[in-house]
């Protein structure tokens, strides 16, 4: 099970890198897309969308269910994953790299701080 180091994580599964230019990344990590098994759809909540922390931005189905994405920081939906609308399946392929979903704004950047660790994920998924 990969769990980057230099991400943070939710405890929903998600997890979220800031970017140098103060945007951020997010995905759904490894052990979330393994446990959904094959990815068939997204659905993203639109472009220029602000939510809350822990607000629903979209759904991931797969053959068995559908579970919803939560933003880890509040903040402003400022671009989607379109390479994974068009290829769902490219989030268990690549979920930290090309399986991203959305590009965001954060209001509050140093919420990201208050995240899980790689260490604290992988403690909490029981993963060694």
């Amino acid at each position: 099970m990969h769990i980057p180091q230099e991400l943070r994580y939710t405890r929903e599964h998600e997890w979220i890198r800031l970017e140098a230019d103060g945007t951020a990344v997010v995905g759904i990590t490894d052990f979330a897309q393994s446990e959904l098994g094959d990815i068939v759809f997204v659905e993203l909540k639109p472009v220029g969308t602000e939510l809350e922390q822990n607000a629903v931005f979209g759904t991931v189905e797969a053959v068995k269910t559908v579970s919803e994405l939560y933003l880890p920081v509040a903040g402003q939906i400022i671009a989607h994953n379109e390479a994974v609308i068009q290829d769902p399946a490219l989030i268990n392929r690549d979920p930290y790299g090309a399986g991203w979903l959305i590009r965001i704004q954060p209001r509050d950047p140093a919420q990201i701080e208050g995240l899980l660790s790689a260490e604290e994920y992988q403690s909490m998924i029981g993963v060694r």
